[in-house]
């Protein structure tokens, strides 16, 4: 398997993995996938992977900014989905890998995730690699007319010595 940035060529598995993630009904809030000129505005490109195996991109991760106010520049929202084929060959583990590796490198202090509660598998392989739970926002949002709960982890990076 091989890991590398995404190219705009990734769009189309990008967003077909997305919509997996949003069929599961425990991956994100979304209902729909963005457009591609929508996903790769939001997304810090530099900052954006693709795990691929013969040809056949089998998962996705990225970072997002949480704000636009340069304190906040090295703070980043991640996202990792991959196909749902692929669960427990450790596509996740080595996305999350590469993409904290990358963020460390590139400056970033804190990644946090938002995960439903519901979304086990998710929230323990972020905490195999050094996220923890800092909360739970109550009622974040409506998911096809059900509130729902979402977990907020973050992974402090032990590069500047902050924990």
């Amino acid at each position: 398997m091989e890991i590398r940035l995404v190219k705009p060529e990734d769009w189309e598995a990008i967003k077909t993995i997305y919509e997996e993630g949003i069929l599961t009904g425990n991956a994100t809030f979304q209902v729909e996938a963005p457009t591609k000129e929508q996903w790769y505005a939001s997304q810090n490109l530099p900052n954006s992977l693709v795990a691929i195996d013969n040809g056949v991109v089998l998962g996705w991760a990225a970072l997002s900014p949480v704000s636009a106010r340069s304190v906040y520049s090295g703070v980043a929202e991640i996202s990792v989905y991959f196909k749902l084929d692929t669960r427990g060959k450790g596509v996740g583990d080595k996305l999350l890998k590469e993409i904290i590796d990358l963020s460390e490198r590139n400056g970033f202090w804190t990644l946090q995730a938002g995960i439903f509660p519901e979304n086990t598998a998710s929230i323990r392989l972020h905490k195999k690699h050094g996220f923890r739970e800092v909360g739970r926002r109550v009622r974040m949002g409506k998911l096809k007319e059900v509130w729902r709960d979402v977990l907020l982890l973050e992974r402090r990076s032990e590069m500047v010595g902050i924990d």
